[in-house]
């Protein structure tokens, strides 16, 4: 039987046999659509064998932290909160290319002590099948250090992990997707932590507006808005009051990009 003659729930039980057979797992877990699923999968396959770890850091907006401790709480699943400060590791704040290695590297080499220190065999993440056609060099890590991407090996997209979530219940099947906020930067541009709380304010802004998809891309002074075209509209009704806010974040100029939000933009330039 192929994906595409396995019904949703089928599909989730190939996941729960394979991730089964890893015996114990630690997770890294964002909270996110994919990370959720994975983790969600895992425990019912692995119960207490499992381990799940959120870093939190500059990076890493705290209504998303807060979310991630209340789903281990309501699932009963042990959670592990470490500081894993990007800003931190060598090289990291000048936004080379490179850079979501360099701090996957890092979290990685962390979640592994954890394994080790308990007991347990693997450590996963939740990449899926589209991710390999962007550029991610956190992928990188992951072969590296010899992380498993259950996701990945047994064959899911981005669309069919939202589907199961969606049967499976989980809140987060139409959450909007979400990378850490150093994502929001060209490369090349300084990250610093005053950068990063005016992304993180200005993305909460259009949140609370009642945007779905969205992100805010800093150039120097000026932010770029990516939001989907059906809400271009909706930009423009709370124009003024948007501005406002942004400008007194930190922002000197405010636009919004006519291709709408999209995933990778700041890859665009890099031709690969």
């Amino acid at each position: 039987m192929n994906n595409e003659t396995m019904s949703v729930m089928d599909r989730v039980d190939a996941l729960k046999q394979h991730i089964a057979s890893l015996q114990s797992v630690v997770v890294a877990f964002s909270g996110g659509v994919d990370s959720t699923f994975l983790l969600k999968v895992a425990h019912d396959a692995l119960g207490d064998r499992l381990i799940a770890v959120t870093a939190r850091s500059a990076s890493f907006p705290l209504r998303e932290l807060n979310e991630a401790k209340a789903f281990c709480r309501s699932e009963g699943i042990r959670h592990i909160v470490v500081d894993s400060e990007e800003l931190d590791i060598e090289g990291f704040s000048h936004n080379p290319i490179n850079r979501c290695y360099l701090c996957k590297h890092e979290l990685f080499e962390k979640m592994l002590v954890i394994a080790a220190q308990n007991n347990i065999q693997y450590v996963a993440e939740g990449s899926n099948l589209d991710d390999e056609g962007d550029y991610r060099p956190g992928l990188q890590a992951v072969a590296e250090l010899h992380i498993k991407s259950p996701l990945r090996e047994v064959g899911f997209t981005k669309q069919e992990i939202r589907e199961c979530s969606r049967q499976l219940g989980l809140r987060t099947w139409n959450k909007q997707s979400f990378a850490c906020l150093s994502s929001r930067f060209p490369y090349g541009e300084e990250i610093t932590e005053k950068k990063l709380g005016m992304v993180d304010r200005a993305e909460q802004l259009l949140l609370d507006l009642g945007f779905h998809q969205l992100l805010v891309r800093i150039h120097g002074e000026m932010a770029r808005i990516e939001v989907l075209p059906d809400e271009f509209e909706k930009l423009l009704i709370y124009r003024e009051r948007i501005v406002r806010a942004f400008r007194e974040y930190g922002f000197q100029y405010v636009t919004m990009d006519l291709q709408g939000y999209r995933t990778g933009s700041m890859n665009e330039p890099l031709n690969l």
